[in-house]
């Protein structure tokens, strides 16, 4: 709602202020750091979601999982898109008075193209939302966008019916308040931002020589959440709703580690730790294994390792403090993102097991795999109290033959 020349949102009749991550799991340490929100993009086991959600006092923004404008196969044939909307309307009818459930949100980095071969997309996209407000009144809509897109805001204000507009802003997010004072001549209304948090793979990132992008270790991707939240968030902004850090569990992208604040035992890296500092403003006394950088051959990452196939490589991982290592693992992948089409798979890859190795030892000696192509290295650190620490380094195995 509209008040005192700027947003809010309201929750059982009270102004809420989101406290947000993105992610479908670990409730009750959300809830621990002081985080009160999180965003899912589908509707896979909602139900389930919402009623987790609810036992830890944590509200939910749920995903319609709607396909793109591109999608003109489903677009431009009036029997899927009716079909796609008695779905969506059953859902909502199904989930609509749950106490967890925050706001609707169609679709996730949709594009919203000026076109008129797109008319359609824009004929299925308000049939939904309008579906929407008539079902389920009591909660606001929400879309997101990639990046800062004038093009898109202009077509949401102007051909779609959405109470917030949302953003999926990474490395771009040091240029979001002059993106959103350079339009708002033109709009004004409450955004949020659905997902934020460290450098991802993309454009922006540093890689190799050949084209595999270099991730921080555990560290540094803590420090960039620090900095960018208390730098470049704009939340004294009274059209800023609230945001949601990027990404609270553990997931497959490009590598295991990206964007995981959690391993897949549920153990907590030092992103976690930032953001209860930021959503409690209160120092966390909790120890995590913090790494300065890993080398392979006494080279780092940005230095092209390079290698023959079967050669002896020695890995190592410098720390700020390794007094209370518990463990050190480390593990060898191909890399995912090498493929024709570029895409990361969603599920976690299988490790090389001729490499893999556990101890205590920042150090490791092995030999490189004997088939031509890229690869990645990792350490993972555990502390005695269980938090966890990784870091990585890409290598290229060249082959004469």
């Amino acid at each position: 709602m509209k008040a005192g020349g700027g947003y809010r949102i309201l929750r059982n009749r009270e102004t809420f202020l989101i406290k947000g991550a993105s992610g479908d799991t670990h409730f009750r340490k959300l809830a621990q750091s002081g985080g009160n929100c999180l965003r899912i993009w589908d509707t896979t086991n909602l139900m389930q979601v919402l009623d987790s959600a609810h036992a830890n006092n944590i509200a939910i923004i749920a995903g319609l999982p709607i396909q793109n404008s591109d999608q003109m196969s489903l677009y431009d044939n009036p029997d899927k898109t009716a079909q796609q909307l008695s779905a969506f309307k059953s859902l909502v009818n199904r989930h609509k008075n749950h106490p967890a459930l925050l706001m609707w949100c169609v679709g996730n980095e949709l594009d919203f193209p000026s076109k008129p071969a797109y008319n359609n997309f824009y004929k299925g996209f308000n049939a939904l939302t309008d579906m929407i407000r008539s079902t389920d009144p009591d909660h606001p809509i929400t879309t997101t966008v990639l990046n800062f897109n004038t093009k898109y805001i202009a077509n949401i204000k102007l051909r779609c019916d959405i109470d917030v507009i949302s953003f999926n802003i990474f490395n771009l997010l040091d240029s979001f308040r002059d993106d959103l004072k350079a339009i708002s001549w033109f709009w004004d209304g409450p955004y949020m931002l659905l997902e934020w948090g460290t450098d991802g793979p993309w454009t922006g990132s540093l890689q190799t020589a050949w084209g595999a992008f270099i991730e921080h270790p555990s560290k540094k991707k803590a420090d960039v959440y620090l900095r960018r939240y208390q730098e470049k968030m704009p939340v004294e902004d009274p059209r800023f709703l609230g945001s949601f850090a990027f990404f609270w569990g553990n997931k497959q992208e490009t590598t295991n580690t990206w964007f995981s604040m959690f391993d897949e035992s549920g153990a907590a890296s030092e992103p976690v730790a930032i953001m209860q500092y930021l959503w409690t403003n209160q120092a966390v006394k909790e120890h995590y294994p913090a790494v300065k950088y890993m080398l392979l051959n006494k080279k780092g990452a940005a230095d092209n390792v390079m290698v023959n196939p079967g050669e002896a490589l020695d890995g190592q991982v410098v720390m700020f403090n390794s007094d209370s290592i518990k463990s050190v693992e480390w593990k060898i992948f191909r890399e995912d993102w090498y493929k024709k089409n570029h895409q990361n798979s969603t599920k976690e890859l299988a490790a090389i097991d001729s490499l893999y190795s556990e101890g205590r030892s920042l150090t490791t000696r092995f030999q490189s795999p004997s088939e031509e192509g890229p690869y990645r290295i990792f350490a993972k650190i555990s502390g005695k109290n269980g938090n966890f620490a990784t870091c990585n380094t890409p290598f290229y195995v060249v082959s004469d033959k």
